[in-house]
């Protein structure tokens, strides 16, 4: 009952300050007016390249938790088989600032996006 209750307590209070700066350690993201480009991974690190010109969608996403915490994901599209790129716990304003940069960076570069 409660014991259990307080236990899941510090467990999600240990999420909260121990997760972000972790996920801040191993997630890097890069803008260029040429591509996106990503690293993420714990032990499989993996680097995603989006070229501009191949960008069909911007998309920003707040969770419930993300709302309590002001943060916000970008997503950007591509023809990919691999699927979309995406940059996780950004600050609301700064994600969508980025999702209008791309949009106008990719409106703004030549290509077929697919």
């Amino acid at each position: 009952g409660l014991v259990a209750l307080i236990a899941k307590g510090y467990r999600g209070l240990a999420y909260l300050f121990l997760v972000p700066p972790l996920l801040y350690r191993i997630h890097r993201w890069e803008i260029t007016d040429e591509a996106v480009y990503t690293l993420s991974g714990w032990l499989v690190r993996e680097w995603r390249i989006a070229p501009i010109s191949r960008v069909q969608t911007v998309d920003t996403q707040h969770g419930p938790l993300q709302q309590l915490l002001k943060l916000a994901s970008v997503t950007v599209t591509t023809a990919s088989a691999k699927g979309p790129v995406t940059i996780r716990g950004l600050a609301a304003d700064d994600a969508a600032e980025l999702a209008r940069v791309l949009t106008a960076t990719t409106q703004a570069t030549p290509g077929d996006a697919t």
